[in-house]
């Protein structure tokens, strides 16, 4: 249970505070860092989701194919409206950022090359680089409770990191073991319950 499904409707976003606020992350945040945007303004700032729910959301949303930002506003968008947040969520995450980015070309392109622009970008990729380690290293603190998990983690980390494994096999390997693990921990007649 999320910390959603304990509130009252009139109490959680309208469709349209969903949408502004996935618009206002999505041009306000840049590269990997949004999932620690996303996180603090829902687990922290309003208290919609619980931490460890957000987390099982992030793991879901970049075990699935394509972009993992935009599958954690889906599942965020699902978990607080059903079917229309998650279509707005979406539409919120890629078409305020998507038109910025346009613009944002536009303008360089009518600029030109300039070293100002290429340091302002290099200190904008280090930001977000230190958004993606924190939400990481959060991220990791929450498997590191559990003796599994945290084989599975290192697992995954040597053999791509290291062994330099194809991530698809590493992927077909360990997302079944940690499935699998998750099912045990919960009980089999817990995860049959809807």
């Amino acid at each position: 249970m999320t910390d959603s499904d304990h509130q009252d409707p009139a109490a959680l976003p309208s469709l349209w505070e969903i949408f502004l606020i996935f618009a206002r992350i999505g041009v306000s945040s840049f590269g990997g860092g949004l999932s620690g945007w996303l996180m603090r303004e829902f687990v922290t700032r309003r208290r919609l989701l619980s931490e460890a729910d957000f987390l099982s959301g992030l793991a879901l949303s970049q075990g699935l194919p394509g972009i993992n930002v935009v599958n954690l506003s889906i599942w965020i968008g699902y978990r607080l409206r059903g079917g229309p947040g998650a279509a707005i969520a979406s539409l919120g995450m890629i078409v305020p950022p998507m038109v910025v980015a346009i613009l944002m070309v536009i303008i360089l392109e009518q600029i030109g090359p300039s070293e100002h622009i290429r340091l302002l970008l290099a200190g904008i990729a280090a930001a977000a680089l230190g958004l993606a380690l924190e939400m990481g290293v959060r991220s990791a603190r929450f498997v590191i409770r559990d003796f599994l998990p945290s084989v599975i983690m290192v697992g995954v980390f040597v053999c791509i990191v290291f062994l330099q494994l194809s991530l698809i096999k590493v992927v077909l390997v360990f997302a079944p073991l940690s499935i699998l693990q998750a099912w045990l921990k919960l009980g089999p007649q817990e995860a049959d319950k809807p």
